[in-house]
């Protein structure tokens, strides 16, 4: 397992924008590389442990959903501490228990070199018990947006297909998603920077407050 010494330091404090720090380590999917997600979205997400029961219900239902990322070519990677047979017995329980199968790839991350390298866990840290962290990052390997949870609380998923359909959609139209935004919904225009816009405007908002015509939802 590394992570490329050309990344930000260990525990750098990532930020939206920034490029996501490369890394190659075993997972439940054999040896992956994040690089290699380039040219499509990828969401990565840590989760605490294998076998507790928040953590159950979110593989439970990005697998149910799982279809509905890659219908947006966005690929699910996750990561822990556990080592890779761990997750393996937990993927087998989920399968026996939830009649689920889950197929993206779960990375181990025994000595914390990934989530330190991401700024989940502090340089002193010994384990990510608190660790619920979601990057979306896209095909350029740009970290676009991120959220983080506390292990007593599981993500939305619906959420998180929004963020990500919101995200394409700003990319597609060079607008801006309001508050609430779900596909179908109107986006906004990019407010203008010329003095002569906003004195044009025929009301005192129109410079910087225009819908774009909503589109059709997925």
């Amino acid at each position: 397992m590394s992570v490329q010494e050309t990344q930000p330091p260990a525990m750098s404090g990532l930020r939206i924008g920034d490029t996501a720090p490369d890394f190659e380590a075993r997972s439940t999917t054999g040896p992956v590389k994040l690089s290699a997600f380039r040219k499509r979205w990828l969401i990565l997400f840590s989760h605490p442990a294998d076998f507790t029961p928040v953590c159950t219900t979110e593989f439970v239902e990005l697998s149910r959903r799982a279809d509905d990322f890659a219908a947006r070519d966005c690929a699910l990677m996750a990561l822990s501490v556990d080592s890779l047979f761990s997750h393996f017995a937990w993927l087998r329980l989920i399968r026996d228990r939830f009649d689920v199968e889950v197929r993206f790839p779960i990375v181990e991350d025994p000595t914390l070199v990934i989530g330190r390298a991401f700024g989940m866990v502090a340089a002193g840290d010994y384990d990510s018990a608190t660790v619920r962290t979601t990057y979306f990052i896209d095909p350029k390997g740009v970290i676009r947006a991120m959220t983080c949870y506390p292990a007593n609380v599981g993500r939305s998923i619906p959420e998180m297909l929004r963020t990500l359909d919101a995200l394409q959609r700003v990319d597609a139209e060079g607008a801006l998603a309001p508050a609430n935004w779900t596909p179908g919904d109107a986006l906004l225009r990019a407010p203008s920077h010329d003095l002569d816009d906003v004195y044009a405007a025929e009301n005192g908002a129109d410079w910087f407050y225009r819908d774009v015509p909503a589109k059709a939802p997925r």
